[in-house]
């Protein structure tokens, strides 16, 4: 019967699941993870799905501006850290032996969950560990393929047998790639299936007014995300800056910001005459 579900569910767009009990959890890689996936809770809830949300508390608290009502469990998140230099793949490798604890342990959380729970099917959003042998469980991401050097093809080959264990990919684009490029080319297409992007502006009906501000907005791991800020103030000193970031980043006080209420942010965005942005895929 699982392998029966799993192939069932190998065939299925999110648009086909209805009345499941779902439980997710995003990476914990800045907030680009939890700004997608709000898009496609909103979906899976629309389509009566009973969605469970496991996540750290900082991811809690985005999650909880859209969806007040939801059922949160608490999730510990990776342990990364980054030095600042730009060597991601360096600084996870260094990290390695504790992520891959982490991961083991987070194997044995989630099929608990699964039982209190009721679950039907696992949404993984790049959670290598955030996977059960009880029921499908779906990994999505929009790097089928990691961008690495060749020297660095053991962390690619890591990637692909820690994703190709799930019972099928979402993959966050199009067919053409026209928004992740070759980090989301597949060869086999049994496994992978394209759902297009989401984000969290599938809420929102069209915003017509427009501001005269330019928004800033700095993403992804804090360290970036201060480096980001510092340079783009110094280069716009006199332009009307509006800035997003967190507020363990420091912004220089002449500058309004817009910081710990994503509901406030998302209507700064969508009323921006420009967006100047350290653009990951999310972003875009």
């Amino acid at each position: 019967m699982f392998i029966l579900h799993c192939y069932l569910y190998q065939r299925m767009l999110p648009q086909e699941i209805n009345n499941k009990r779902i439980l997710i959890s995003v990476l914990n890689w800045g907030m680009g993870h939890v700004s997608r996936s709000i898009g496609l809770i909103h979906q899976l809830k629309k389509q009566n799905n009973t969605v469970v949300i496991a996540c750290d508390n900082s991811q809690q608290a985005i999650f909880q501006l859209y969806f007040p009502d939801n059922i949160f469990v608490s999730h510990e998140g990776y342990p990364f850290q980054f030095d600042g230099k730009g060597n991601f793949r360096w600084d996870l490798a260094k990290r390695f032996s504790h992520l891959q604890k982490r991961m083991s342990l987070e194997r044995k959380e989630t099929e608990k969950l699964v039982d209190k729970f009721s679950i039907d099917l696992i949404l993984s959003d790049h959670r290598y560990g955030f996977i059960s042998e009880k029921v499908p469980s779906i990994f999505i991401t929009h790097q089928v393929n990691l961008p690495v050097k060749w020297y660095e093809s053991f962390v690619e080959l890591l990637h692909k047998r820690l994703m190709n264990k799930f019972s099928t990919i979402w993959v966050l684009d199009f067919e053409d790639n026209r928004l992740a490029g070759k980090l989301s080319k597949v060869n086999d297409k049994t496994k992978f299936k394209f759902i297009g992007p989401y984000s969290r502006f599938m809420r929102y009906d069209e915003v017509k007014k427009i501001s005269d501000f330019t928004v800033l907005i700095a993403s992804g791991p804090i360290i970036y995300a201060q480096l980001f800020i510092d340079e783009q103030i110094e280069q716009r000193q006199d332009e009307q800056l509006k800035v997003i970031a967190p507020l363990d980043v420091v912004v220089n006080k002449d500058f309004k910001r817009v910081a710990n209420n994503w509901l406030l942010q998302d209507q700064e965005i969508l009323n921006a005459a420009e967006i100047v942005s350290r653009s990951g895929y999310s972003t875009i």
